[in-house]
């Protein structure tokens, strides 16, 4: 890959996310340096900031973004540099943190301060179209996946405090208590104007789901293509089947799900079977959006990097 000759990297560190493993970000930036770079690091107070940091930048001195934060952060720096003028921006390059960090699973990325520090400054380069959710007159990037259903509502469930204090039980908890409100809600998918139904759908970009899990075994960051899974058999019992085939990792060859490749989505709600409540749209694991939406590759591109 080729880099600027300032050989700096842009550090945005979300601290909530960087609390239990500020050791890996400072191993990370010291090792960085000891290969003769720049680092400067800087750390977001609030909702939106690594998204404007992101967009604003200095592509002529950064040859980096490092990102030490979770997928919801990730996501907003892929956001920001997407909306860039063409791959434009600094190279994305994440220092693994949060709860599941399903980026770092999907480029292969050591999880050790040494192997983090190699691949930002000499990792190779991955040019990915984002995908693009767009609903209720707002428009959200992802580098990874969007999700009705059940999953939306897991994620809409957890509240932030409650994610910061239990980590992934707080998504396991939230999961019990969705499963026992369960309705038989139907949803509506059509792919390049072809019609489905399902009980719950994924929209990735990706192979990968909720950490090291595997939905969509053909998916993959630089393909400019979207896999939509569909859950498409109803009912208390095989929500809790389909989870416990994506923990045993046998999710894509379970019957009633299936993964149809495509290019223009759009979910609806077809029947609420009396829930009469919002409908939320999961984007990289925060709750963004309320169906029905729209979803597409977006026009922008992003440049990742993973291990050489």
């Amino acid at each position: 890959m080729t880099f600027s000759s300032a050989r700096a990297v842009l550090l945005i560190l979300n601290p909530v996310a960087g609390r239990r493993r500020r050791g890996l970000v400072d191993g990370v930036v010291q090792r960085v340096r000891d290969l003769g770079w720049t680092v400067d690091v800087v750390e977001t107070a609030a909702a939106g900031d690594a998204r404007r940091i992101a967009e604003t930048c200095d592509a002529g001195r950064y040859a980096v973004i490092a990102v030490a934060g979770g997928d919801g952060t990730i996501n907003e720096v892929v956001n920001g540099l997407a909306y860039r003028s063409g791959a434009a921006g600094p190279a994305l390059g994440i220092v693994p943190l949060g709860t599941a960090n399903v980026l770092a699973h999907e480029l292969g990325l050591g999880f050790s301060a040494a192997a983090v520090a190699q691949t930002l400054t000499a990792g190779r380069e991955i040019l990915m179209q984002p995908g693009e959710a767009s609903g209720e007159g707002r428009t959200r990037q992802f580098s990874l996946m969007a999700g009705a259903g059940f999953d939306a509502k897991v994620v809409a469930g957890v509240s932030a405090p409650l994610k910061r204090r239990l980590g992934r039980a707080a998504y396991v908890w939230r999961s019990l208590v969705e499963a026992r409100r369960y309705r038989p809600v139907r949803y509506a998918v059509e792919i390049d104007g072809v019609r489905h139904e399902a009980a719950s759908v994924i929209v990735t970009h990706g192979r990968h789901y909720a950490g090291p899990y595997v939905v969509a075994p053909d998916a993959a960051l630089g393909k400019p293509l979207l896999h939509v899974c569909l859950f498409e058999r109803w009912g208390r019992s095989q929500t809790l089947r389909f989870g416990l085939a994506l923990l045993l990792g046998r999710l894509p060859r379970t019957a009633g799900y299936r993964v149809i490749a495509g290019h223009d989505i759009r979910v609806s709600v077809l029947s609420d079977a009396g829930e009469q409540r919002r409908q939320p749209v999961q984007i990289d694991g925060d709750d963004a959006l309320t169906l029905p939406v729209s979803i597409a590759l977006a026009a922008g591109a992003v440049r990742l990097l993973r291990p050489a």
